[in-house]
This record gives structure tokens, C-alpha cells and sequence, in this order.
């Protein structure tokens, strides 16, 4: 599997995270697992936290958190994290600036888009039917589907694998580190969205293009010039 993406190759197919790439939501989910951690005494350091678990799923963060845990007690301890997230973030969906400009101009172009996310199903819907944004996906794909979070490259793969593109004409969109590093692992193109992090959190990433605040920054870029 390649790891180095071809820098030349034509655009297929755009992938998006969600958390903090879509939407501009991070310090929702801090303030969750805040709340969490601190109720059941454990610590919390928000830099740390989202540098070392960005692009997880739930139960694959929880499990070293609470080692003596059962299934079913991470799986209580997921739903109730996200029940906090879900009742601050609902009133503030709002689309990062320039992302529905960009996704218009790719269905016009006749670009297929994915979303593949690490939040639970219950979460993509709060922002995708918000937004109105389902129909412009071709697939949305996340870890309850069977997937692997990131860093691995499951996630990419699979949305790939489901447009029917080669992985190497794909771009990715991510805002974490680990995002990043499974894009490079699935031999794609990425761009960061620095809604967490500033430019020198990637720089050491050879696959990434790009890398804005939001999506109004990206008019222009050779690589989003469709068609």
C-alpha cells in the first residue's frame, strides 16, 4: 500500500472529516470529556487530550481510560460523553466558512464527496441533517460500520473503495494529526484545517498540500479547480 501520495495525479473524489474540519465544534467535545473525566476523577489536559486521541472512536479512548472497565461499561460511558457533547454543540451547528461553496462547486463538477468520520452515528446526524448535507455525500463511512479509527487508514480506504476512485486521486480534508497520518497511510492527499491547530502542527506531513483556516482560503488552489 502506498504511503507517499502522487502529487500530480488527477482529482476523483474529496474526503471529509467532520469534527473540527466541517464544523468548527472541537471545544464542545472538550468540554464533554471534561466534564466526564472530572466526574469519575481522572484528569484533563485539553492539548494533550486532543493531540493524542483525535480521530478515535469513543471506546477505542475510553478502554486505556478505564482499564478495569467491561463492554458495557465503556459502552455507558461513550453514550453518556456524547449526550453532554450533543446538548452544548445542537444550537451551534453552523458549516466552517467557504464549505458549502466548495462542495457545490464539486457536484457540479461532478466530484464525489465522502464522509469519514470516528463520531458515533448519533453525532453525524446532529451536524449532516443540520446542515442539509446528506445528499452531497456519496457515502458516509465511520467505525460503527466495522472500521478501525484513525491514525489507521480503514476509514479512507473504505470511502474510496465505495466512490470507486483509486486512493491516490482522492483529497482529504482532517484538522488532527491523526487524520493526517491516516491519510498518508491510505496514500492520499490532504489538507488541514486549522480550527485546533496552527500550519507547524503538519509540517512534517509530506502528504499534506495545504493548509487554511477554513475553506475560503482554499479558492484558487490548483488541486480544487474541478473540471
Amino acid at each position: 500500500m502506498p504511503t507517499t501520495p502522487h502529487s500530480a495525479a488527477p482529482v476523483h473524489a474529496l474526503i471529509f472529516d467532520m469534527d473540527g474540519t466541517i464544523v468548527d465544534n472541537m471545544r464542545f467535545h472538550e468540554d464533554a470529556w471534561g466534564r466526564l473525566l472530572s466526574e469519575h476523577g481522572l484528569p484533563f489536559d485539553p492539548a494533550s487530550f486532543f493531540a493524542n486521541t483525535a480521530g478515535m472512536a469513543s471506546d477505542e479512548i475510553l478502554r486505556p481510560l478505564f482499564p478495569n472497565a467491561g463492554p458495557e461499561e465503556i459502552a455507558k460511558l461513550g453514550k453518556d460523553k456524547e449526550l453532554l457533547y450533543r446538548e452544548a454543540y445542537r444550537p451551534h451547528v453552523a458549516a466552517l466558512a467557504g464549505l458549502l461553496d466548495l462542495m457545490a462547486r464539486a457536484d457540479a463538477a461532478g466530484v464525489p464527496m465522502a464522509l469519514a468520520s470516528a463520531a458515533p452515528p448519533g453525532n453525524i446526524d446532529v451536524v449532516i441533517d443540520a446542515l442539509g448535507l446528506r445528499p452531497r455525500f456519496a457515502t458516509i463511512i465511520a467505525p460503527s460500520q466495522g472500521f478501525r479509527g484513525k491514525p489507521n487508514p480503514d476509514l479512507f480506504l473504505g470511502a474510496a473503495e465505495r466512490m470507486k476512485v483509486a486512493p491516490e486521486t482522492c483529497i482529504v480534508f482532517e484538522d488532527a494529526p491523526n487524520g493526517i497520518e491516516a491519510a498518508r497511510r491510505a496514500g492520499m492527499r490532504a489538507i488541514a484545517i486549522l480550527t485546533m491547530l496552527g500550519a507547524e502542527a503538519f509540517t512534517s506531513f509530506d502528504n499534506v498540500i495545504a493548509s487554511a483556516k477554513d475553506f475560503t482560503a482554499l479558492d484558487g488552489l490548483p488541486a480544487l479547480r474541478f473540471g
